[in-house]
């Protein structure tokens, strides 16, 4: 079937072309984000990559499988990217100019950082990574380790993204990269040791959809819908990190958190509604704050959590552009 596809694709029809390359569409676009922590940018480059592929068919000679060429020419596209310094600006708006959020323990760099939904995911665990993977599908696209790649330099991002969370042999991995076996090794260690150290150790997350991570989900929804800061601030790890991309400002500890909260969303008079969805492999929330003069609610963007046993380890608030994609309204009615 896929050999009759590929002659008829190969001849010129697009529509054979769009059914041989249809069943990997999805993990591509997954590859791409991880290698660019950008939802929009990886759209644009996975759009690169097939014209590229239409383009380049004909010279296709079925050395390796159409899969493993497909991610050679993602691959080549994600570097130029990369190369080409394309990173969309950051499109957030400054806080308020009536709010005064308290001094960041430091100032973020991945101000590109961009949640994926859940609902992009489905049908990519029937796909399993190959036997050389080292990370389960749930880690691999969670936030914190896409966070961490976006860390490591273009080549050895790529390396341990095809070794360690796709599976490919080391000689499928140096084919898509058009390198040596030994450069994709010597690649690949450099890029796990630098891992190990931006990594911090934690105790696992609950498993999704679990009792233990839906009773800590509603204790913090509960929380938030009341105003009880205090009550957000217990279910949080006393190193919890609060960020909020493509703002730079970045908070450690309790005590910020709990500072920041009272400067910006609970201010005297107002409350907050959380929607539920699911991002990264996370929970997460639409987060709305109640204006008390018109009672209406709007958005302050999509909140995600990173769950520590029984913890929260942190908080990334990330920009109200990113809603629509999660099918979440901009404001909601009092």
């Amino acid at each position: 079937m896929t050999a009759d596809l590929l002659a008829q694709a190969q001849a010129g029809d697009g529509d054979a072309f769009a059914r041989l390359i249809d069943p990997y569409r999805r993990e591509l676009q997954v590859y791409c984000y991880r290698f660019l922590g950008s939802v929009h940018d990886a759209e644009d480059v996975l759009q690169d990559t097939l014209l590229s592929a239409w383009q380049g068919l004909a010279a296709f000679e079925g050395r390796a499988s159409v899969r493993t060429w497909l991610y050679r020419v993602a691959t080549s596209r994600c570097l130029d990217a990369l190369r080409a310094g394309r990173r969309r600006p950051p499109v957030g708006a400054p806080p308020p100019a009536d709010l005064e959020p308290p001094e960041p323990t430091r100032l973020g760099e991945l101000l590109w950082l961009e949640p994926y939904p859940d609902v992009l995911l489905e049908g990519l665990a029937d796909r399993a990574p190959g036997p050389e993977a080292r990370y389960e599908a749930r880690e691999s696209i969670s936030l914190a380790f896409i966070t961490a790649l976006q860390l490591l330099p273009p080549r050895q991002r790529a390396a341990l993204i095809l070794r360690d969370v796709l599976g490919f042999h080391a000689s499928e991995a140096a084919r898509i990269l058009e390198v040596t076996e030994e450069s994709v090794t010597s690649a690949l260690k450099r890029a796990r040791a630098a891992l190990d150290r931006h990594q911090r150790s934690r105790e696992p997350a609950p498993r999704p959809g679990s009792a233990a991570e839906q009773r800590l989900v509603d204790e913090l929804t509960r929380a938030f819908e009341s105003a009880d800061v205090d009550g957000i601030v217990a279910l949080l790890a006393q190193d919890v990190w609060l960020t909020m991309p493509p703002l730079p400002l970045e908070y450690q500890g309790r005590e910020l958190a709990a500072a920041f909260l009272r400067a910006t969303a609970f201010r005297p008079g107002w409350t907050a509604r959380l929607l539920p969805v699911r991002a990264n492999g996370q929970p997460a929330f639409g987060f709305y704050v109640r204006n008390p003069e018109t009672g209406d609610y709007y958005t302050v963007g999509l909140m995600v959590l990173t769950l520590s046993g029984t913890q929260i380890s942190a908080l990334t608030r990330f920009d109200p552009g990113t809603l629509p994609r999660f099918g979440l309204p901009l404001t909601l009615a009092g």
